[in-house]
């Protein structure tokens, strides 16, 4: 089962691959296109100038359907994929306890959840690789590509990693084929008298099955877990678990971008260094603990308890880890600088940049030389611009003032060196936490594996699963980035003027949000 578990996982990354080789060639929309009949300056202060406008879209295709069904691929696949996924840990954990000396599974199972860690690293190092690969590479001169890997219409070959994952899959269906249903229990191997018993004990059991069913057991079965007062309990604080990690890993790199001022690769890369390896570490020491003092399960509960318990209290800190919000004219700040209401409203026009007739809903930040940052170089009042690309400088701000030349270079000013250390200090607690969060993870695995009795130990580690997944995994990205949104201070804009993505975040409120639920993972 666990083979063909592989196995269908193998197909259905490869129906989410297939709309690549199904649909056209990407088309992005190219900048000399948009901007080629304007002059090298209309992004600049014009005194007394008239608003440069772009032509009108026509409303049609603001509202344009979407004629390609290409995504039902992906469904579908992603359906499948979740199928082949649903066998592999209920199953392959039963096995392991079925044939394995108690004091040994612990161990076991540390370094099969190390492998569940250490899985996403790989991945997101398969996923940096497929993103700085063109889409169309193999079919398109790259040469000829006017954008790079850091410009956001570029779309990397996202597919090629599906097809990777597609071959390893069924790859690793091949080894588990071949193994044996059933084994001797370890450390029995040579009792002869036990494998006797053990598999006449089998071989009641299989007529048993076969006289009642499978699905005649599965109502009793549910009823006595539901019956279990351990194991609804462990279910209830794996839920509340699950739905702090959830929203703790999928939100991290927008908070880290936010709080601290670093990129989204810089923040993916930082929380993989350094949360990957200490949970790694954490499972495989667990294990070790587990099985070299023989832990009981009244004793895996408590060791899991007091970690948790200190876990939660050394979360609290983070509350104090923070920086202040980015300083942007007419959003966070006053363009004198001070420090304003941020839920007033905006007043991106000020007397310094009043006649220069400015787009008011544009995101294009630059950071003046008072290191103040605004979201144009029109909005700052510059008049001239030097050089091209990233490399642009804008001189002659009306609204810098500075004793200097009054310039201002593209991008957001930098937070500075004491917002530096305290992402220090936040990552190094989190690397902390996480160790001591896997730490407890598997004396609480054993808690739930021994507290259901044998017959019953699969379903019940597929119900903990499937309640997991639907009760965290589904709803908390949903209400955890309502909330994120909620805190948003400026919405960029799509063509047709509908709001699109958030440009910048109240990251005050917004580190009130994270570390709340970084906490909560450890209830």
């Amino acid at each position: 089962m666990i083979g063909v578990g592989c196995v269908v996982m193998g197909l259905g990354c490869f129906l989410q691959s297939l709309p690549h080789f199904l649909m056209n060639r990407y088309e992005y929309e190219s900048t000399v296109s948009v901007s080629g009949n304007l002059s090298s300056n209309s992004f600049l202060c014009t005194e007394n100038g008239t608003e440069i406008l772009r032509p009108t879209h026509d409303p049609s295709e603001c509202t344009k359907e979407v004629k390609s069904l290409m995504w039902v691929y992906v469904l579908v696949g992603n359906i499948i994929r979740g199928m082949g996924e649903t066998p592999i840990m209920p199953l392959g954990i039963s096995y392991i306890e079925d044939f394995a000396k108690s004091e040994n599974s612990p161990l076991y199972i540390g370094f099969i959840e190390t492998g569940a860690v250490i899985g996403p690293l790989f991945g997101l190092l398969l996923a940096s690789f497929c993103t700085g690969v063109y889409v169309d590479i193999g079919s398109v001169n790259t040469d000829e590509l006017t954008i790079s890997p850091t410009d956001t219409r570029w779309v990397g070959a996202w597919w090629f990693g599906y097809l990777i994952c597609a071959g390893v899959n069924v790859l690793t269906a091949i080894p588990f084929f071949f193994l044996p249903k059933t084994l001797p229990k370890e450390g029995l191997e040579d009792n002869a008298d036990i494998i006797k018993n053990n598999k006449e004990e089998k071989q009641r059991e299989e007529v048993k099955k076969q006289k009642g069913g499978i699905t005649k057991d599965f109502l009793p079965f549910m009823k006595s877990l539901s019956c279990n007062p351990i194991y609804m309990l462990f279910m209830l604080i794996s839920v509340l678990q699950f739905n702090a990690f959830v929203n703790m890993f999928s939100f991290m790199p927008k908070y880290m971008e936010q709080q601290y001022g670093k990129s989204s690769s810089e923040a993916i890369f930082l929380i993989g260094v350094y949360n990957l390896p200490p949970i790694c570490i954490g499972y495989i020491v667990g294990g070790l603990i587990m099985k070299k003092f023989k832990i009981t399960v009244k004793q895996a509960a408590h060791i899991a308890y007091w970690l948790s318990l200190f876990g939660y209290l050394l979360y609290f800190s983070t509350f104090f880890m923070t920086c202040d919000n980015t300083s942007v004219a007419g959003i966070t700040t006053s363009y004198e600088g001070i420090p304003k209401d941020l839920y007033v409203g905006n007043n991106i026009l000020a007397a310094c940049n009043m006649d220069c007739n400015c787009p008011t809903k544009t995101w294009d930040p630059v950071c003046g030389d008072n290191g103040l940052s605004y979201m144009s170089a029109c909005l700052a009042g510059c008049e001239t611009s030097v050089g091209t690309g990233i490399n642009m400088v804008f001189q002659n701000c009306s609204c810098i003032q500075t004793s200097g030349n009054s310039s201002a270079v593209l991008g957001l000013c930098d937070k500075g060196h004491d917002c530096s250390m305290m992402l220090q200090y936040f990552l190094i607690l989190l690397a902390i936490g996480s160790f001591i969060y896997s730490l407890a993870a598997i004396p609480g695995y054993m808690v739930l594996l021994r507290c259901i009795k044998s017959e019953e130990k699969s379903l019940g580690v597929g119900v903990h699963t499937f309640c997991t997944r639907v009760f965290a995994g589904i709803p908390a990205p949903i209400y955890f980035g309502a909330l994120v949104d909620s805190t948003c201070l400026h919405w960029g804009n799509l063509k047709c003027g509908k709001p699109g993505a958030c440009r910048i975040y109240d990251s005050t409120n917004f580190s009130l949000l994270v570390p709340s639920y970084v906490i909560a993972s450890s209830p």
